[in-house]
C-alpha cells in the first residue's frame, strides 16, 4: 500500500498536498477550457461552468493519485 505524503515544503513553507494538487488542478483544467473555448467545442455543453467544476475535479484527482501520492 502506498504511503500518502503528509506534507510537502515549498521555501520552508508546509502545504497539504490535496492543496497543492487542487491548484495544479484548476490550472490544468484551465487551460483545458481554454482549449475546449478557442476550438468552440464547448458550445456542444449544456452547463460549461458545471463541465468546468468536473474538470478541476478530475485533473486534481489525477495529479494527485500518480504524481503526488506516486
Amino acid at each position: 500500500m502506498l504511503a500518502a505524503p503528509s506534507e510537502i515544503s515549498i521555501c520552508g513553507v508546509y502545504m497539504p498536498p490535496l492543496l497543492l494538487s487542487g491548484v495544479l488542478g484548476l490550472l490544468a483544467a484551465t487551460g483545458i477550457a481554454r482549449q475546449l473555448t478557442k476550438r468552440r467545442l464547448s458550445r456542444h455543453f449544456a452547463a460549461p461552468p458545471l463541465v468546468f467544476v468536473a474538470l478541476v475535479i478530475l485533473c486534481a484527482g489525477l495529479i494527485e493519485t500518480f504524481l503526488i501520492a506516486g
